[in-house]
């Protein structure tokens, strides 16, 4: 491998440290590979041989230190620390489907740009084994969620079409109909593709220096006349709307400088994602060092992390120091890259949720409507007026739930910093995460809700009437 030059061509010098890394990070991803114990996981799971088990410490559950929470019989807590996995895992197989789109997008600007053959297979291997992750969390999510909430409330299919991080939740609860109604219309009118192609053409032609290296994976996509792959769920669904996903994405798969600030959002949702399953990791290591038993959603979590551990590395080394072998930004792409993490901030990582731990925004109708489905469920049975005196204590009132929430907040800004704090070409708000940071408050949390609530309150009762 080489180190390249601010024309990007190779020039005989000593490799950095990061080649040495992503080399040592391939061979023991590869040597240590868990898929198939994912894989063997998600086919042999019996829910009913899990059922009376919790799947993490009960802080991980839906509606924990809520009054409701306090007030649930056993059955129903169980419930909850189930229905908590199965929504998160459900959200992390529809961003990891995102992860491996993007995968390809970058891997093909850096086959372009030529020194990064081992780079590029450890990429293929990750999406590779995100295939297998999916499949794992679609399987033990369907079982559970029948057997909890049973199939005439589920929705139409596994992952629903809406533009919200809070999607992968809905689905367990809310018909397709319904769902769509809080979904923008993501149509091919002729307007959107003549901005899509407006937007596209814009990119392309502030970074016509860099065509070169344009990804294979777009230009196959434009030879058959296929549009710009933008998730509209997971993480990256939330970010922005789907027509500035794919503008982003043009720079992510054109600029070598952009695909590796790619790997900043990408660390993003692998934060995120060891904030919320570390804590299934210790509690398998709890269960195995008593020799109790490991329930099979427990131990999918266990292996899961040991797999996304190498991921992240990788995440990280290009995100914070691969960048370094490319031309410094020009004044357009350090816009580009800032406005993106920006973005991040206000949509991903803004507020504080008291009802569903780690989740690092405010509290939306959508996601009130989740548990307002799920009080009207056999789990609860509620009445309308009996579920919205609940939600109202869960959503706008202080109770240690929102605690619990702050708890994940500060540990997830932690990780954030540590690496936004490394990259020189980020604005200063992004470097401290100071969109994040000033989330942090119950009160705030608060606040934003009553509103809200009172809004879906009324709707809900228009509606009954």
């Amino acid at each position: 491998m080489v180190t390249l030059n601010k024309t990007l061509e190779p020039l005989e010098a000593q490799e950095p440290t990061h080649f040495h890394r992503i080399e040592k990070t391939y061979q023991n991803n590869k040597d240590s590979d868990y898929t198939e114990k994912l894989k063997e996981l998600g086919n042999e799971f019996n829910y009913a041989k899990n059922s009376n088990y919790y799947w993490s410490k009960p802080d991980l559950s839906l509606l924990y230190g809520t009054p409701l929470y306090d007030a649930a019989s056993e059955t129903q807590k169980l419930a909850l620390n189930h229905l908590y996995w199965v929504g998160n895992y459900n959200h992390t197989a529809v961003s990891e489907a995102s992860t491996s789109i993007y995968n390809m997008v970058t891997s093909g600007v850096f086959r372009a740009v030529g020194g990064y053959e081992t780079l590029c297979d450890e990429l293929d291997f990750e999406t590779e084994q995100e295939s297998y992750h999916i499949r794992t969390f679609q399987k033990i999510g369907y079982k559970s969620k029948m057997a909890i909430v049973g199939k005439t409330i589920l929705g139409n299919s596994l992952y629903g079409k809406t533009a919200k991080d809070n999607s992968s939740w809905l689905n367990l609860l809310i018909p397709q109909p319904v769902r769509e109604y809080f979904t923008s219309n993501q149509g091919s009118s002729p307007f959107s593709i003549q901005r899509d192609n407006t937007l596209s053409a814009i990119a392309k032609t502030m970074l016509s220096d860099k065509k070169q290296y344009y990804s294979q994976y777009l230009r196959n996509l434009e030879e058959k006349g296929e549009p710009i792959p933008a998730p509209a769920d997971g993480l990256a669904g939330r970010i922005a709307p789907r027509h500035w996903l794919r503008f982003f994405t043009v720079h992510w798969g054109m600029s070598p400088f952009m695909a590796c600030q790619y790997y900043s959002l990408r660390y993003t949702a692998n934060a995120i994602l060891k904030n919320q399953e570390y804590p299934y990791v210790r509690y398998y290591r709890e269960l195995e060092q008593k020799g109790e038993y490991i329930p099979a959603p427990t131990a999918v979590s266990y292996y899961h992390l040991l797999d996304e551990a190498f991921h992240t590395t990788i995440s990280q080394t290009i995100a914070r120091d691969m960048y370094k072998d490319f031309p410094k930004p020009t004044a357009y792409e350090k816009f580009i890259s800032g406005s993106i993490v920006y973005q991040i901030q206000r949509n991903l990582l803004s507020g504080l949720s008291g009802v569903l731990p780690g989740r690092c925004v405010y509290d939306d109708q959508m996601l009130m409507l989740f548990y307002y489905k799920l009080l009207k469920s056999p789990l609860f049975d509620m009445e309308t007026k009996e579920a919205l005196d609940w939600m109202e204590k869960c959503f706008c009132q202080e109770h240690e739930g929102f605690q619990t929430g702050l708890k994940y907040h500060q540990s997830l800004l932690e990780l954030m910093r540590r690496l936004f704090n490394r990259l020189d070409y980020q604005w200063s708000v992004n470097r401290n995460m100071g969109i994040m940071a000033a989330g942090a408050s119950i009160d705030k949390a608060i606040q934003n809700n009553i509103p809200v609530f009172k809004e879906f309150k009324k709707s809900v009762i228009a509606q009954d009437t």
